[in-house]
């Protein structure tokens, strides 16, 4: 029985400025995983604080918040079976270092801080993350091929 989610996607400033945006959706799509919302902004203050408030506290905030204020950003919403989990996966452990060959970070990444993609790490997590970034309504569609990707 499958988990249909939905989870938030942040292609960080890093990754845009290497030019890695095309091939970081390709990974994401190749999977099977539905882009539901997309959008290449640049992230106001008061929506980084939003998204990091969690991290308030800890003396790496103001930083966090620099950084992705800093430069456009691409922000995503992927639908799929236990979307979470799947694009976590994809995404690799933070810290690009230490992230395993065929990962995003693992293969692009050399940085715990610049590490090019945020996602969100609960459907909880995703839900509040998405009502900071994509207030608005989402499409939604189904892929002719969604058959094929997901047959059980």
């Amino acid at each position: 029985m499958s988990s249909i989610q939905r989870t938030f996607i942040i292609l960080k400033p890093d990754a845009v400025q290497r030019g890695l945006t095309g091939e970081i959706l390709a990974r994401f799509e190749r999977k099977g995983l539905k882009i539901i919302g997309m959008k290449f902004i640049k992230a106001t203050e008061a929506a980084a604080k939003q998204h990091y408030q969690e991290h308030a506290a800890k003396p790496f905030f103001g930083s966090l918040v620099s950084f992705i204020t800093s430069s456009p950003l691409v922000a995503l919403v992927l639908e799929g079976d236990e979307a979470v989990t799947v694009a976590r996966t994809l995404i690799g452990a933070t810290d690009g270092r230490k992230a395993a060959p065929g990962t995003i970070r693992g293969d692009f990444g050399c940085s715990k801080s610049n590490n090019l993609v945020h996602g969100s790490d609960s459907p909880e997590s995703a839900a509040r993350e998405l009502a900071i970034w994509f207030p608005d309504a989402l499409i939604d569609w189904t892929p002719c091929a969604q058959t094929w990707v997901a047959g059980d």
